[in-house]
C-alpha cells in the first residue's frame, strides 16, 4: 500500500526534481572526467538519464547531456524492454549493464554506444539508468565510422543488439573480446567502457540515496506529477501559438552517394494545445548514409521545440503534446540495412531547421533564423610513426547561430542537437600527430539582417608525420542556413584538401571518405554562419561599423549586405 500523499507539496516536488537532475548531472560529469577519448572527455559527446521501468519513458535527464539523446534513449529503453519480454535479451539482474548501438532499436548512428543498467531498490526493479557515449571508432570502412559513401549499415561498423556486457557487475570477457576484435584502437576502448559503466554505477548510488531520503512511494508520485506538469507547461506554450498550419522545407546537400539534395517537407498544424508535425512529401530513403532512424527523427523534433521553449522540464511529459506523422516510407524512417552514419549529426539538424522555419511563420519573435546546422564531422586515422601506435582523431566544430528578434546570433556555437564543443587544440595536438595552423572565426559568414547571424569557424590542420586517411560527413555546403523575416542566408560550409601543392574540393562538397593524406598535407574547413533575422535595411549603421572594426566584414562585403551603410556613417 502506497504511503505517498495524493499530491506532493510544491517544495518537496521541487527538491525531488532538482535531486533527479543532479543525479544525471553527476553521471555526465563522471563519464567525461573518466573517459579516455577526447570526444567524450573534452567535447562532452555524451548524455545520461533515468527511464521508467515499464515503458522506458524519460523520467529525468541532466542539463549537461546532448539534447538529441533525450528522445533516442527513451526509445532505446523501450526497445530493450520489448526484447526482454520476447526472450531476446537476458532478464535484468542487479549489477547488469547492457550494451547496444543498433540504430534501428531506438538509436542514432553506430558510434553512439548506449549502456543500460537496471536500478534495483530494496530488491525491486524500479527504473533504468542509461547513458550514451560517442566512441571514436566502431570498425567499418573508414576510421571513425563516418563513411560518406556507405550503402549499407555493415559498412559503417559493428552493430550490437542489447547484450549484457556486465553481468552482476563483472565484465563479460568474451563479449568484450568480440567488440575489441572488430574496432580500431581497441586497447584504448576499455578506458571509455569503464568510464561509461562507472557513471551509471555512481548514478545508482546517488539515486538510492535520494530514494532513502524520500521513500520509493513518494519518488514514484513525484515522477508522475513532474511528467504531468511538464505536459501542462508545454501545452500552455503551444496554446499561445495562433491556430493554423505552417509549412517549411529544408534540404540535405546530398546523401554522399547520389549528388542530389534530399528534401525535408514539413507541415506543422497547431490546434489548441497540440502541435502535429507532418513530414509527408519528404524524400524517399536514400542510398548513402544520410538516412535517419525514427528515434532520431522524433528526438530532433523534441529538441527543436525545446530550443523554442527552454523552460519546459526534461521528461516524457514535455513530448506528449507533440505528434509526429508522415515519416513512414521516407528517408526519415530508415529501416535495415539503410546506412545511417549521418543521421544524428546532420539530418537531425535539418529536421530542427525545418521546425524553426515553420514556426517562424507563427511566432517569429520566439524563433531564431537557421543555425549552422552541421556538426562538422571530420575523422583522421592512421599510425603515428613516432610511437608506432594507431589512432583515430574525431573532430567536431561549432558554427554560427541564427539571429533573432532581440540580438545577433552567437558565433562558434555548438551544434543544434547538442552541447558538444570542439576539443581544445592543445589536447588534440598532444594526442595526435597534427598541427592546427590556425583556428579563427569564419569572418563574414553571418547572414545579413536587422540582427545578423553568428559566425562559423575557420581552421586548418596539417599532418605532421606518417600517413593517414581522412573522412568527412558535414552539410550546408550547397546552400547556407536561411534567414527569416527578410534576413539573408549564412555562408556555406567549405572543405578544402591541400595536397602536393594542389587544392581540391570533394565532389559532394563536404562529404568524402578515405582521402589519402601524408605529412605536410593540410585539411581546411570553414563552417557555416547563421541566418540573419529581419530586414537588413533595419540594421543600424553603428552596428555595421562595429562589425567592420572588429574584422568581421570588410567594408566592401558590408556594403553588399547592407547597401544603406556608407563608410564613415554612424547614423
Amino acid at each position: 500500500m502506497s504511503n505517498a500523499p495524493a499530491t506532493l507539496d510544491p517544495l518537496t516536488l521541487a527538491v525531488i526534481e532538482a535531486g533527479l537532475r543532479q543525479v544525471c548531472n553527476e553521471m555526465d560529469i563522471a563519464f567525461s572526467r573518466a573517459a579516455f577519448s577526447p570526444v567524450i572527455a573534452e567535447a562532452d559527446d555524451r548524455a545520461d538519464g533515468i527511464y521508467a521501468v515499464d515503458d522506458g519513458r524519460l523520467i529525468s535527464q541532466g542539463e549537461l547531456g546532448l539534447p538529441v539523446f533525450v528522445g533516442t534513449m527513451q526509445h532505446s529503453a523501450r526497445e530493450l524492454i520489448r526484447l526482454i519480454g520476447e526472450g531476446r535479451a537476458g532478464k535484468p539482474e542487479p549489477g547488469d549493464i547492457y550494451i547496444v548501438n543498433d540504430p534501428y532499436l531506438g538509436g542514432t548512428h553506430l558510434m553512439d554506444v548506449r549502456f543500460v543498467m537496471p536500478f534495483f531498490y530494496d530488491g525491486e526493479h524500479v527504473c533504468w539508468l542509461q547513458n550514451t557515449g560517442h566512441w571514436p571508432d566502431v570498425g567499418g570502412m573508414v576510421p571513425g565510422g563516418f563513411s560518406a559513401h556507405a550503402t549499407e549499415v555493415e559498412q559503417e561498423g559493428l552493430r550490437l543488439p542489447p547484450v549484457k556486457l556486465f553481468k552482476r557487475s563483472v565484465i563479460d570477457a568474451e563479449i568484450l573480446a568480440i567488440i575489441q576484435s572488430n574496432i580500431r584502437i581497441a586497447d584504448q576502448r576499455i578506458g571509455d567502457i569503464k568510464a561509461q559503466a562507472a557513471a551509471l554505477q555512481l548514478g545508482a548510488r546517488r539515486l538510492g540515496d535520494l530514494m532513502t531520503r524520500h521513500s520509493l512511494a513518494v519518488m514514484r508520485q513525484a515522477w508522475s506529477e513532474l511528467e504531468q506538469r511538464a505536459a501542462a507547461l508545454m501545452g500552455a506554450h503551444i496554446a499561445a501559438i495562433p491556430d493554423g498550419t505552417y509549412a517549411s522545407e529544408a534540404f540535405v546537400d546530398s546523401d554522399g552517394v547520389v549528388d542530389t539534395p534530399l528534401r525535408i517537407a514539413l507541415t506543422v498544424t497547431k490546434i489548441g494545445s497540440t502541435l502535429t508535425f507532418d513530414f509527408s512529401g519528404s524524400s524517399l530513403p536514400c542510398q548513402g548514409p544520410m538516412n535517419s532512424v525514427s528515434a532520431t527523427t522524433l528526438s530532433s523534433v523534441y529538441l527543436a521545440v525545446r530550443h523554442i521553449f527552454p523552460d519546459t522540464p526534461l521528461n516524457a511529459g514535455a513530448f506528449a503534446p507533440l505528434l509526429i506523422t508522415g515519416i513512414a516510407g521516407t528517408f526519415l524512417d530508415a529501416k535495415y540495412p539503410r546506412p545511417v552514419s549521418g543521421c544524428a549529426a546532420e539530418v537531425s539538424q535539418r529536421i530542427a531547421e525545418a521546425v524553426f522555419l515553420a514556426l517562424a511563420h507563427a511566432i517569429p519573435e520566439q524563433v531564431t533564423a537557421a543555425p549552422a546546422g552541421t556538426s562538422g564531422n571530420f575523422c583522421l586515422g592512421g599510425v603515428d610513426p613516432a610511437t608506432g601506435q594507431g589512432y583515430v582523431m574525431y573532430q567536431i566544430t561549432g558554427g554560427g547561430y541564427g539571429g533573432n528578434a532581440d540580438h545577433d546570433g552567437l558565433s562558434n556555437g555548438c551544434s543544434t542537437i547538442g552541447i558538444s564543443k570542439t576539443a581544445p587544440v592543445e589536447v588534440m595536438e598532444q594526442k595526435f600527430p597534427v598541427l592546427f595552423r590556425y583556428v579563427s572565426l569564419h569572418e563574414g559568414s553571418g547572414g545579413a539582417g536587422a540582427h545578423r547571424g553568428g559566425f562559423g569557424v575557420h581552421y586548418e590542420i596539417e599532418l605532421l608525420r606518417g600517413e593517414a586517411r581522412a573522412s568527412f560527413v558535414m552539410d550546408h555546403g550547397r546552400t547556407g542556413p536561411p534567414g527569416i523575416e527578410g534576413g539573408g542566408s549564412g555562408a556555406v560550409n567549405v572543405v578544402r584538401i591541400h595536397r602536393d601543392g594542389k587544392t581540391f574540393v570533394p565532389q559532394h562538397l563536404s562529404k568524402d571518405q578515405d582521402i589519402a593524406i601524408k605529412a605536410g598535407d593540410r585539411i581546411e574547413v570553414m563552417t557555416p554562419g547563421g541566418g540573419g533575422y529581419g530586414d537588413p535595411a533595419a540594421r543600424s549603421a553603428a552596428a555595421i561599423t562595429r562589425d567592420i572594426k572588429r574584422g568581421y566584414y570588410t567594408p566592401r562585403d558590408a556594403m553588399k549586405r547592407w547597401p544603406h551603410w556608407q563608410p564613415g556613417g554612424e547614423g
